[in-house]
């Protein structure tokens, strides 16, 4: 960021605790953020930001699927809209969110990466931004919209997924899928031990599938979490998988993605 941008006050509301938790431990390497506050309550953050009292935030770390207020409500529900960087598990609503105030859209767990690309974006965004650019007279109408949207909407995800060979196309039950793995530029789907080539990315199957039943534990693995059969925490940290598989299949967890292992098991 440039120094124009310096002293930004940011906050963060995410109805998960440990996410609030992560995401200030990672803006803690940025000395030009202040965070001014977190809620994990949305009416809270809506009181609070409306509080004519504080001082104005530069920018609203905001979730969208919340209990009670969903993200779109509790903006619609702001006197002054501020920027806003969404943090969530879907991403279906990310172009729609384009089109509010949001500066980026950070899908979880959040990447040190994609979060210092999208502070980047605000750095350059802040200093000459209009103001009345955050006063859109449609803002409001979009927000009922999105908030609809997502109300009545429900979100559905593949139950298999397409195996090529050749010219012959399997599909596979993803409940049988154990994990996806990345190797040599080509992607695989494990079942019962045996590799089956798929034409997604990990990235691409990690934002298509199921965020609740896969997660990625690595750069270059996907992991169904039904199948996780034990975590072992070996020496220097590292923090292994046993999977259910007849194979007792292992795979090792990236440092950086094993407190959203812990989180997402609850250990």
């Amino acid at each position: 960021m440039t120094s124009e941008a310096a002293s930004l006050r940011a906050y963060l509301v995410d109805d998960e605790l440990l996410a609030i938790e992560r995401l200030q431990r990672m803006l803690a390497a940025f000395p030009e953020i202040e965070i001014a506050g977190t809620a994990t309550d949305p009416a809270e953050a809506v009181a609070t930001l409306n509080d004519s009292h504080s001082k104005p935030i530069d920018v609203l770390f905001l979730d969208i699927q919340m209990p009670g207020l969903n993200g779109f409500e509790l903006l619609s529900r702001l006197n002054v809209q501020p920027f806003v960087i969404f943090t969530t598990a879907y991403d279906q609503h990310a172009l729609r969110a384009f089109e509010t105030n949001a500066i980026d859209y950070l899908l979880k767990p959040i990447e040190p990466e994609q979060l210092k690309r999208a502070l980047h974006k605000l750095g350059r965004l802040r200093p000459v931004v209009k103001p009345d650019w955050q006063q859109n007279p449609a803002l409001p109408q979009l927000l009922q919209e999105l908030t609809a949207s997502l109300r009545e909407g429900h979100t559905t995800y593949p139950n298999r997924i397409a195996s090529r060979v050749g010219e012959r196309i399997s599909f596979l039950p993803l409940d049988d899928v154990t994990h996806f793995i990345a190797q040599d530029k080509l992607t695989f789907a494990v079942v019962a031990g045996r590799r089956h080539c798929v034409d997604q990315t990990i990235v691409d199957l990690e934002r298509r599938l199921d965020p609740a039943k896969f997660l990625r534990v690595h750069r270059s693995v996907l992991v169904n979490v039904d199948w996780i059969h034990e975590v072992n925490s070996w020496f220097a940290g590292k923090v292994v998988l046993t999977l259910k598989d007849v194979q007792h299949t292992q795979l090792t967890v990236a440092r950086d993605r094993v407190r959203t292992l812990k989180d997402r098991l609850g250990i």
